[in-house]
């Protein structure tokens, strides 16, 4: 009887702690950090929207990657890392972006230049 009172414990108690290590709540806030500063770029005008859908495709990448990892209920050490890498890399890109120097800040669809004196 003890050992079906265990079983039962373990049968509860085991699928929660794989669910509790899918969670990725760190992962999940710096994905809105970067989708944020994107869209905020577009509405400062220091993104064009080209640029912006090329980043929202980068961030799709990564979310596509975090649901890839946590598809067996758990994600590994070696996988957060790769998730962190790749995040490294998309937030690279969104600083370059918004500091080259294309800019749509009359939000025309159309790069603007900048005057030549």
């Amino acid at each position: 009887m003890k050992t079906i009172k265990a079983l039962a414990a373990i049968a509860i108690v085991l699928p929660s702690l794989a669910f509790a290590q899918a969670n990725t709540p760190g992962i999940d806030q710096r994905q809105a950090n970067q989708e944020r500063r994107i869209d905020q770029g577009i509405a400062s005008g220091s993104l064009t929207q080209r640029e912006a859908n090329r980043l929202e495709r980068g961030q799709q990448h990564v979310d596509n990657m975090e649901n890839r990892a946590k598809s067996d209920g758990v994600v590994t050490r070696q996988e957060r890392a790769r998730l962190n890498r790749a995040q490294n890399v998309q937030s690279d890109r969104i600083y370059a972006q918004k500091h080259d120097r294309q800019h749509d800040y009359n939000h025309n669809g159309r790069v603007d230049r900048p005057l030549r004196r």
